[in-house]
């Protein structure tokens, strides 16, 4: 397997590159004092590589918590080590436009403040979005202050993709992000050290702004306080709604996430629907032609910039062709009759790829990412019969257990493939035993020190938090879901529509079996009929009646709708007919849990 060369030191030379200074106060805080985050958290990293930790994800994890404001470009400026993401500054002739503001209001405003240290109290005159993620958007409120009006620029499609992640699916995919980015894991040398694209998510407060300005096509130019951008959308990539764009006057490109210094995700750990490899590979192949051989710098919204026109043409073109491969191979070998996991144990990426530090899987890796190709094309099931009906987990793994000959069999059998290096097998067999019985404290303990030297030697990051996140809780040390990303400007993003596609995923089926109703919705603002019919635990929303008479009827406001989900409260709103029903539908919704198990039944 190739290796990169440790000598080669440009990543650090650029990760330092126009450097003009850090916060004086490295921890950020929220209004009630309660830290948020620490850019000291990560000053053990300065040190060499130890025996718990991959040297190269220790490499990366040096590399991306530097922190700091940057100089990327003549009126160019990064604040990077501020949170997961970065976040830019392009000078206009009188303000400045902000690019992506991060994950939380504090560390964004931390950020802006930052900024203007150095170069001044210039005005925000603009906010771009890059893409639906809420890395990448969730600060807006700490550049842009209350009242205040300014074109905010988003790719099409950004506002609805941008809540529904945060909302359908939110709970889980929140769940799951504990574990990806090991945000409540302690920092240190054994703990967390990074998440492979930045250092790990903040814990502030998430905001959102509409955006006002969308970006329908490539090559469409906006000027905004004199500064010239052309963009590129690039939906499907890696993010459902995301876009690259160029400061023709600057001869800086912001490849957005999708040209980052790692293999980035297909499907992301955390859970999200799957990525487009394909289309990804051709869309940085358009950037190449559109952008790159008028470009002096390349800087994204994670990691540090490339310069020099051959320099970033080689990496944008490597990043391609490692999405391509990825996908095309992935296909190969599936017509051949592979499964997915089988794939994953072959594939191996061409010694160009393997020997460039950008490419290497810190966030991403070849392994999953394979994996999730299968799974876009083929689904779920590899086509073996005895994986069409696998029993559930916890039964099969009393099974499994039972079979083996019970706890007190496997127990010694899993500490002698511990000693011998067969630490994936171990994994397996120990997480049977502690799903047949989660009370056995000695798997317990063995199958933490297996997450534990599992992790240690990851190259991922991501890899690394989860299995150092799933040992903290074998030991007792479950960790609550710290960030809710169904914040209130999430929340009163959505549409009507969404509004009620939220309550329909929360109607338990099996509850609702014989129950029917109609609730009939008269929306004032925004003017809009919907009907609700609830039949077979199914919650259909229609916007013409049947002729049928409805159980009950509300005029209302959107705003009003939304404080009706969160409290139940019909203060304010006109009722016709019975209120019974809707008594009646908010009994069969089913609550969410944020702090659900995980690493054990």
């Amino acid at each position: 397997m190739s290796q990169p060369s440790f000598d080669d030191r440009t990543d650090f030379d650029n990760a330092d590159k126009g450097f003009l200074g850090t916060a004086s106060q490295p921890q950020i805080t929220d209004r009630s004092g309660r830290v948020v985050w620490d850019l000291d958290a990560y000053a053990f990293l300065e040190g060499e590589a130890p025996d718990t930790a991959n040297p190269s994800l220790w490499r990366q994890s040096r590399l991306a918590a530097r922190h700091g404001l940057y100089r990327v470009a003549e009126g160019v400026f990064q604040v990077r080590g501020f949170d997961l993401s970065n976040i830019s500054f392009v000078e206009g002739d009188q303000g400045v436009i902000v690019i992506d503001p991060l994950l939380s209001v504090e560390c964004a405003a931390a950020a802006l403040s930052l900024y203007r240290e150095h170069r001044g109290e210039r005005p925000v005159a603009a906010v771009i979005y890059s893409h639906s993620h809420a890395d990448h958007f969730g600060g807006v409120r700490g550049v842009i202050p209350d009242g205040t009006e300014v074109p905010v620029i988003a790719p099409s499609g950004f506002l609805e993709h941008a809540v529904a992640e945060n909302v359908y699916a939110g709970t889980a995919m929140n769940r799951r992000s504990v574990f990806m980015y090991g945000a409540v894991l302690p920092k240190g040398a054994a703990g967390q050290i990074g998440a492979g694209l930045g250092p790990t998510t903040s814990a502030g407060t998430i905001s959102l702004i509409e955006p006002n300005t969308y970006v329908t096509r490539t090559g469409q130019e906006v000027v905004v306080d004199g500064v010239r951008t052309v963009f590129q959308l690039t939906p499907g990539t890696e993010a459902p709604a995301e876009m690259n764009f160029f400061f023709p006057d600057r001869r800086a490109l912001c490849m957005a996430e999708n040209a980052t210094h790692t293999l980035h995700n297909v499907l992301t750990l955390r859970g999200a629907l799957v990525r487009d490899p394909h289309v990804w590979a051709n869309y940085l192949t358009e950037a190449i032609e559109l952008f790159s051989g008028d470009s002096d710098v390349l800087f994204a919204s994670h990691h540090w910039p490339t310069w020099g026109t051959e320099e970033l043409t080689l990496f944008l073109s490597q990043q391609r062709d490692l999405y391509a491969y990825l996908h095309d191979q992935t296909l190969r070998m599936l017509n051949q009759g592979h499964t997915g996991a089988e794939i994953a144990e072959r594939l191996r990426l061409p010694p160009a790829l393997e020997g460039a530090w950008h490419a290497r899987g810190y966030y991403g890796s070849v392994s999953h990412n394979v994996k999730a190709v299968y799974q876009r094309y083929m689904g779920w099931f590899d086509g073996n019969p005895a994986h069409l009906w696998e029993l559930p987990p916890e039964e099969s793994a009393k099974k499994h257990v039972e079979f083996m000959g019970g706890a007190g069999e496997i127990l010694p059998k899993a500490r002698a493939a511990v000693e011998a290096g067969e630490l994936r097998w171990a994994a397996q067999v120990l997480d049977y035993v502690v799903f047949a019985d989660p009370g056995d404290t000695a798997a317990r303990a063995l199958l933490a020190e297996v997450y534990d030297a599992l992790g240690h030697g990851a190259e991922n990051g991501t890899w690394r938090n989860f299995y150092l996140q799933g040992a903290a809780e074998l030991r007792g040390n479950k960790a609550p879901t710290p960030v809710d990303s169904s914040s209130p400007d999430v929340m009163g993003a959505l549409s009507i529509a969404q509004v009620f596609d939220s309550v329909a995923i929360r109607v338990d089926g099996p509850r609702a079996w014989d129950t029917t109703l109609t609730i009939d919705w008269n929306f004032t603002d925004p003017v809009a009929e919907v009907r609700l019919k609830l039949a077979n635990g199914v919650l259909v929303r229609t916007t013409a009646h049947d002729g049928g008479d409805a159980d009950l009827t509300l005029t209302l406001t959107k705003a009003q709708l939304l404080r009706l989900v969160a409290t139940q409260s019909l203060d304010g709103i006109r009722t016709e007919g019975d209120t019974g029903a809707l008594t009646t539908l908010f009994g069969v919704l089913d609550g969410v849990d944020p702090d659900f198990d995980i690493v054990t039944p």
